[in-house]
């Protein structure tokens, strides 16, 4: 049981780590975890303000720490800086192995890894873990869309890693280009980033793109590391590395569990991340955890049905219906009519209010009945009347990492 490891992390901690020394004082190694203050993401952050430039969640003196990475702040607006040690980085490539064995990725293949490596976690670990696994690792940090197109083609990949927002866009492209993704060799895309890998008509339109390619999802985060990965029998359900973490699913206003089944939000302690680690960590995170029993995959650990099904900061109640992004997006991407979105957000009113844009797949540009047929989607889903217009070809963002598709006008 993974919680039987925490009376070992807690005895180091207490011992030598400033941030939780502090702030579990009175705790005792073998302590309950409920018992246990939440980690937050703000005392992260004012942590780090507190002690430039690394904060004082650091174990180790600092020679023993070897790998730097930094968060993309899309949340805060305020990055978090993240220190490993050699140990607690192999830790996570054993996470990320995790990963390739569920998705059926080993020795032979080449992975495409089409992201910028940026100073995020990301895939870099991911592209450690490739080659631990003796895949071929090809980088595709530093191209256009249509350099790593053409590279994946040139380099037979047969898995491809990005973003869901980035395979539709690469599809996008290559259509532009003329590039046949019809000889390309990817058998299987591993996503990240967003939710769209566990959003069954997100998955199924970029498997469509893909030539029936299989779309694995994964989460996890710069700070807290790898987590999860796709289940290899039922798709739209993530698994928690539970001998890795120890989850909890709690309701996000009063902080108590919430039973299997019911939608609340993921928190996490992880066990091997000893120089960096992280005590019963809220992560925004909106999950619904399966009934515990064996899954059809053959393993106990923690499902989460849907994924990641959004954040605590992204819901909107909209005349008092909850509605989550994902769900949005499950919608949306059921229209092979549909390019590209972005979903306004007017906040001037007492109650928020939304509006959709579409940006119509160039097959269906002329389509002047696509509004009225997405608008009666939706007002089936959620019982609310949202207005959907058309954009102009080309005239909405396009994003290579995390795509950013509400705004707030």
């Amino acid at each position: 049981m993974p919680v039987a490891k925490l009376p070992e992390l807690l005895s180091v901690v207490l011992r030598d780590n400033p941030f939780y020394a502090a702030k579990l004082r009175g705790a005792i190694p073998d302590s309950d975890l409920a018992t246990l203050p939440f980690t937050l993401k703000q005392e992260l952050i004012d942590d780090q303000i507190a002690h430039p430039p690394y904060g004082s969640n650091l174990t180790y003196p600092l020679d023993r720490y070897t790998r730097f990475c930094q968060t993309s702040a899309t949340t805060t607006g305020t990055p978090m800086r993240w220190l490993d040690t050699p140990e607690s980085w192999d830790w996570m490539i054993g996470n990320w192995v995790r990963v390739y064995h569920a998705a059926g990725v080993g020795g032979g293949n080449h992975i495409f890894f089409a992201f910028s490596f940026g100073p995020f976690l990301g895939f870099w670990v991911g592209f450690e873990a490739a080659a631990r696994v003796g895949c071929m690792a090809i980088p595709g940090g530093g191209m256009r869309s249509a350099a790593r197109l053409r590279t994946i083609l040139e380099t037979s990949a047969t898995v491809l890693c990005c973003t869901p927002t980035y395979a539709i866009r690469l599809a996008e492209v290559a259509a532009e280009e003329n590039i046949d993704l019809a000889t390309a060799n990817v058998r299987t895309l591993i996503v990240a980033g967003e939710p769209g890998g566990s959003v069954p008509a997100t998955r199924a339109h970029i498997s469509k793109l893909w030539n029936g390619a299989r779309v694995v999802d994964h989460h996890g985060m710069t700070e807290i590391g790898p987590v999860s990965y796709g289940c290899p029998e039922r798709p739209g359900v993530l698994h928690v590395i539970e001998d890795a973490y120890i989850a909890e699913v709690i309701d996000p206003l009063t902080g108590r569990p919430v039973p299997r089944g019911v939608a609340g939000e993921l928190v996490l302690t992880n066990l091997g991340r000893l120089g960096s680690p992280l005590i019963r960590y809220r992560t925004s995170d909106i999950v619904q955890a399966a009934p515990d029993e064996q899954c059809a995959c053959g393993t106990r650990d923690l499902a989460l049905n849907g994924g990641i099904l959004g954040r605590t900061d992204d819901m909107l109640v909209v005349r008092g219906v909850n509605v989550y992004p994902s769900a949005v997006e499950n919608i949306l991407r059921g229209f092979d009519d549909v390019g590209e979105y972005r979903v306004e957000i007017q906040n001037h009113r007492t109650l928020p209010e939304l509006s959709i844009q579409v940006e119509p797949a160039p097959a269906h540009a002329d389509d002047a009945a696509l509004t009225h047929r997405l608008e009666a989607a939706l007002t089936n889903a959620f019982a609310l009347r949202i207005p959907v217009s058309l954009a102009p070809q080309g005239s909405l963002p396009r994003f290579e990492m995390k795509a950013r598709r509400w705004v707030t006008v």
